[in-house]
Order: structure tokens, then C-alpha cells, then sequence
């Protein structure tokens, strides 16, 4: 079964052995559906021996940890409860690596520096970071969380929608007020989810682009050291070698992200556009609510693993989908490009490295699994490589400055089409060069782009006028 969005996956089981810890707060695991931290005693499937010698005490002692669960949850609102998000994660990252010292600062910023310097004469785009910083995993989290809510709250609003629209009329009219709990409860469940996903991505990535989406705050470049160093273990390269090639990587990413004014929003809005387009089958919840018998729990577990909630792309979804692993690979093709050519000859264990991050990248790491449970799709540019030579060989024909004049618009990149097919989109190119009309790029793209619309726009007007003058009636003598 493919990666669901967040939400539909269960929690990790409950260890006997641990139940009572953390009381002044949740546990640390995803809810799921139908599963709350610490297990409430007395009710059917949420703890308790099966509902059996149930009084008002337990009840009073159920809602008395309810009450308290939610008190403990902070104040965070709408589809999902970002403050217990953060939370988890934190508390799942006490152990890592805190605030870097003062020897990683100075590692981070020397090898910034210095890959700023190297990136220099391969590429027209000027330097994008006005910061540099060094990360713990939990910074990480405190500085991405913000850009994670644009891309999340999208799929919990379908989600948590899907659920209430299931409910019969009545159910929903006898419900009422509790309607509001059960919301509150589903962020938190959402909520719970993110953190474990988010402790998970924090302990792993190297640098704030490392997953190929821009999460940081803009302008600033940030390398984790800790994770890093882990990284390093096994690549028999030096440390200070592997910071530098990663280095050059982030300081390529935010040239991109810096200078390339529509690629951030265009980015995040396409991931935005294929997690609002998620549906959910809700005659597939009804019947998988007539699968569950309250009495077996082992009944809610084999339903929820069923697949029959999994949400079907549309042929919206998969639309968007290709636009984003067409424009990540784009990103990636050309970091690799303009990283290699700026490090190839300087770091003897660059090609080594190129190679083992391309892996990492295309193949989709453990961060990657984690981003498809949280927002549905898998976030890897299958076609890098394709990408990547596409890049070189424009560079290679044309020189770097007509290479890099294609991020100026959105409409002059490559597209899905021409990765495959590279070398007809550079030879078009190229013909565009020898002053063939197929296929030009202006001195000033952007200029030129505006001028064709309000061109565009003024031929528009002018028909429209044309149409309402042979619609009047003619004039009497």
C-alpha cells in the first residue's frame, strides 16, 4: 500500500511496559483514528478491558483526562493543533545535539565563504544568502514549522471534512456541540502525527533545502552540523570536505530561491495545489465504519489497514504532480550541475559525493517517506539525472549566461517533454542562436514577456470595441 496523507495512519502500538509516562502530556506516536494517548479506561477500543463494570466514576476519571489531554495540547486552532506538533517533536529531539558550538559556527561559515567563492565564476546568479547559520534539529523545527502549516494544512482540512461529511444528518444534528471536540481532537490527532514526522526530518537532513522545497526563511542558509557529522560516518571523505560540497549545495539552492523571484511560491503553491485536490470516498468510510465491532479492537486495526480510505489521485492531482517532479528536478539538475563544476576539481571526493547525494535524492530517503505521509505524494525528482545533463549540455553549447537566463520565466524552462528528449530542446536552442526564429530568448525576458501581454491585451480591447460598435444600431439622417 502506498504512503496515505497524515492522519489515516495508525499509531505505533501501546507498550504495556510505558503507559503512564509522559501523563502531563501526550505520547509521543501518531493517534491515528480512534486512539488516544494513555488509553481511557472503561471505553470500548480507547484503553479500556471492553467497556465491562463501567460507572460514572470511570466516566468522571475519562473526562477528567480528557480534559486534561486537551488543556496540555496548547491553544493552536484550526485543522491542525501546530503547538502539540511542536511539542512531540521537541521532546523526540531532547537527546539530539543542541546549540552549536562555537568551532561548528566557524566550520559553517568558513565553508560557506568558501563555496560562495567557487560558485562565483559558474553561474550569472549572485550570492542569495545574507545569513548564515548553523542548525540543531530542533531549530530546524522551529524554523520550518511555519512554511510545514501552508503545506498541511491543505490535506487535514480535506481530511478532517471527509469525516464530518460522512456523518448521516441526524448524527450530525444530535451531535452539535460535540462536533467541536471532535475537531479539536482530530487536530490533535493530525497534529500528533506531524510532530513524530517532523522529529524524524530533523534528525536527518543536512541543510534547510535538503528535502527540495525552500522551508526556511528566505535569504538565509543553514547547514546542521550533528547531522552532518552522522552523514560523514562510512563516506571514508574527510569531514571538512563533505561540509564544503554540502555547503556549495545550499549556497546553490539559495541563489535559486533567492534570484528567481516565482520559483519559492510557485514551489509551495504547486504542493499546496495537489494537497487540496486529495478526496476522500466517503461511502468507502461508511462502510469501513460497518467493519468495526467496538468490542474488537483487532477489528479497527484490520479495517484502517485496509486501504479503502486511501485517497485516488485525480487527473488534477496528477497533473500537479508532474509540474512539481518536473520542477524539482529541474532545481536539482541544475545544483548538481553548477556544485560540480564549481567543486569538481577542488574537492578530491566531489564525484563521490555527487553521486551518493544524487541517490539519496532520486532514489527517496527515510525524509521523503516521511514528507508522503504528511502531505500524500512523494517529494523526489525522478528525472535528475535527465535534468542534470540537460543543464550541462546547455551550459557546454551555449555558455552558462544563456543557461541561466532560462529561470528569468517560468515559461522559457524545459519541460517534462523536453527532459526527455534533451538535446532537441538544446539544438532548438542553439538553432535559436545561429538566428533561426523556432526558438528565441529575448535580452530581457520578464520585458519581454509583459509586452507580449499587454500587447495581448490591447489587440483584446480592441476587437471587444470593434464588436460593440457593429452591435449599435446605425445613426438617422
Amino acid at each position: 500500500m502506498t504512503n496515505m496523507p497524515f492522519g489515516f495512519s495508525q499509531g505505533e502500538p501501546e507498550d504495556p511496559d510505558k503507559r503512564g509516562e509522559n501523563e502531563q502530556g501526550p505520547q509521543q506516536g501518531g493517534f491515528g483514528f480512534g486512539a488516544l494517548p494513555g488509553g481511557m479506561p472503561g471505553m470500548p477500543g480507547m484503553g479500556g478491558p471492553g467497556g465491562e463494570n463501567f460507572d460514572v466514576g470511570q466516566l468522571g476519571q475519562m473526562l477528567s483526562q480528557l480534559g486534561q489531554m486537551l488543556s496540555n495540547a496548547g491553544t493552536s486552532s484550526g485543522p491542525v493543533n501546530y503547538d502539540l506538533a511542536k511539542q512531540i517533536a521537541v521532546q523526540q529531539l531532547t537527546n539530539a545535539a543542541g546549540l552549536a558550538g562555537a568551532d561548528q559556527q566557524k566550520a559553517v561559515t568558513d565553508s560557506m565563504h568558501l563555496a560562495e567563492m567557487w560558485l562565483d565564476p559558474v553561474t550569472t546568479l549572485p550570492v542569495g544568502a545574507r545569513e548564515i547559520s548553523s542548525w540543531s534539529a530542533r531549530d530546524w523545527v522551529e524554523h520550518t514549522l511555519e512554511t510545514w502549516q501552508r503545506l498541511c494544512d491543505p490535506v487535514a482540512q480535506r481530511m478532517s471534512g471527509a469525516w464530518v461529511e460522512a456523518l448521516p444528518e441526524e448524527a450530525k444534528q444530535a451531535a452539535g456541540a460535540l462536533l467541536g471536540m471532535l475537531g479539536q481532537m482530530g487536530g490533535m490527532a493530525f497534529g500528533s502525527q506531524l510532530g513524530n514526522a517532523l522529529a524524524q526530518l530533523g534528525s536527518e537532513v543536512l541543510t534547510s533545502s535538503d528535502v527540495g522545497l525552500p522551508l526556511g526563511k528566505p535569504a538565509t542558509a543553514a547547514l546542521l552540523p550533528a547531522n552532518i557529522e552522522r552523514f560523514t560516518e562510512g563516506l571514508e571523505r574527510p569531514a571538512s570536505e563533505v561540509m564544503v560540497f554540502l555547503a556549495a549545495r545550499e549556497a546553490a539552492h539559495q541563489r535559486l530561491f533567492e534570484h528567481v523571484p516565482w520559483l519559492r511560491e510557485r514551489l509551495l503553491s504547486t504542493v499546496e495545489e495537489f494537497a487540496r485536490g486529495i478526496t476522500v470516498d466517503t461511502a468507502a468510510l461508511e462502510e469501513l465504519a460497518g467493519q468495526i465491532d467496538p468490542n474488537n479492537p483487532a477489528s479497527i486495526e484490520q479495517a484502517m489497514s485496509s486501504g479503502m480510505l486511501e485517497p485516488k489521485q485525480t487527473p488534477e492531482q496528477e497533473a500537479a504532480l508532474t509540474r512539481l517532479e518536473t520542477l524539482l528536478a529541474l532545481v536539482e539538475g541544475w545544483v548538481d550541475v553548477v556544485v560540480s563544476e564549481a567543486v569538481g576539481e577542488r574537492l578530491p571526493g566531489a564525484n563521490a559525493l555527487r553521486e551518493t547525494l544524487r541517490r539519496r535524492r532520486a532514489s527517496g530517503g527515510p525524509a521523503e517517506h516521511t514528507f508522503a505521509t504528511l502531505v500524500g505524494l512523494e517529494l523526489r525528482p525522478r528525472k535528475l539525472r535527465a535534468a542534470s545533463g540537460l543543464w550541462k549540455l546547455l551550459g557546454d553549447r551555449l555558455g552558462i549566461e544563456e543557461r541561466d537566463k532560462l529561470w528569468s520565466h517560468r515559461d522559457l524552462l524545459p519541460t517534462a517533454e523536453d527532459l526527455d528528449n534533451p538535446t532537441d530542446f538544446v539544438d532548438r536552442l542553439a538553432g535559436a542562436e545561429a538566428g533561426s526564429d523556432e526558438f528565441t530568448i529575448p535580452d530581457d525576458p520578464i520585458a519581454a514577456i509583459k509586452q507580449a501581454e499587454r500587447e495581448e491585451q490591447a489587440a483584446k480591447d480592441k476587437n471587444e470595441d470593434e464588436d460593440e460598435d457593429d452591435e449599435k444600431p446605425g445613426e438617422q439622417d
